[in-house]
């Protein structure tokens, strides 16, 4: 029992702020038009928040080397279900959406 780390209250505190700032910053740029851009920020944006929450809060960081390599087991496995749901939604036009076989 001596491997448990404590996290102090001062690096959850300082989590949260970064968090709410990110949050602010998101709330931000909705309301500015970078065309194409605002998409790719705020997923950027969401990422940070989303890396922060998963590596502190879900306490990663400090885990044992067993616990990163499921979470990144489980971040491969959603990039394999978002690459068989992009592969579907991108391939629907193919077969022509008037073939009377379809009706």
């Amino acid at each position: 029992m001596s491997d448990i780390h404590v996290v102090p209250v001062k690096i959850y505190v300082a989590v949260f702020l970064t968090l709410m700032v990110l949050t602010a910053i998101t709330v931000a740029v909705a309301f500015v038009d970078l065309g194409a851009l605002n998409n790719v920020v705020m997923l950027g944006i969401a990422v940070a928040k989303a890396t922060l929450v998963v590596l502190f809060f879900m306490h990663v960081k400090y885990g044992t080397r067993l616990v990163p390599l499921v979470a990144a087991g489980g971040f491969f496995w959603l990039l394999i279900l978002f690459g068989f749901t992009l592969s579907d939604y991108l391939s629907r036009g193919w077969l022509g959406a008037g073939t009377p076989w379809m009706r």
